[in-house]
């Protein structure tokens, strides 16, 4: 490396030195911040702006070291705070999206719930008496076939018919709401 490219005489107009200092390293500054961001106009904007608070800050004239390492390391640093940056917008974008879909989710949830419930209440209605007084025993009060036939003084043989009478009916008034269904039973498993 020759004493000339290390060092740089600021005696002469600091613009013009500036000015062909910008179009000596400007490229190869861009290629190099290209291959580090992947992304053509960021990392012409990361030159740019390296260029712009050096001529702001004035510190270019002051530089003691080799220039092109100095714009170098630079430019490295000023790309990687670059993807730094973009980490952590990313990431609370990610969140807030996440965020925002489980209040959607348990919105719609609750909606589709209410719609399942009411639903349900109308099938339930549509059961005969006495299957809907064995299938709420079953389901809503969890007794065993068992204790059901004791209870209601009736054989096991009744309690299964009207059990699988009732599953009949209500698997034809829900059928619709069968997929939700299925998703919410996943999904209490699931946790």
């Amino acid at each position: 490396m020759n004493k000339k490219e290390m060092t740089v005489d600021w005696s002469d107009d600091n613009e013009t030195i500036f000015e062909q200092l910008f179009k000596k390293h400007f490229r190869e500054l861009h290629a190099y911040a290209f291959s580090l961001l992947k992304d053509w106009d960021v990392a012409e904007e990361v030159v740019q702006s390296l260029f712009l608070k050096l001529w702001e800050r004035g510190e270019w004239a002051h530089i003691q070291t080799s220039i092109k390492s100095y714009l170098y390391k630079s430019v490295y640093h000023d790309s990687l705070n670059h993807i730094r940056r973009q980490k952590v917008q990313l990431k609370y974008q990610t969140t807030i999206a996440y965020s925002m879909k489980d209040h959607t989710d348990d919105a719609a949830g609750k909606l589709k719930m209410g719609e399942l419930e009411r639903h349900l209440q109308q099938a339930l209605a549509k059961l005969p008496e006495k299957c809907r007084a064995i299938f709420h025993l079953s389901r809503f009060e969890e007794l065993k076939y068992q204790e059901i036939a004791t209870q209601l003084d009736i054989s096991i043989k009744t309690v299964e018919t009207h059990m699988g009478k009732a599953l009949r009916i209500l698997r034809k008034e829900m059928k619709e709401f069968l997929p939700f269904i299925a998703l919410m039973l996943y999904n209490m498993f699931k946790s």
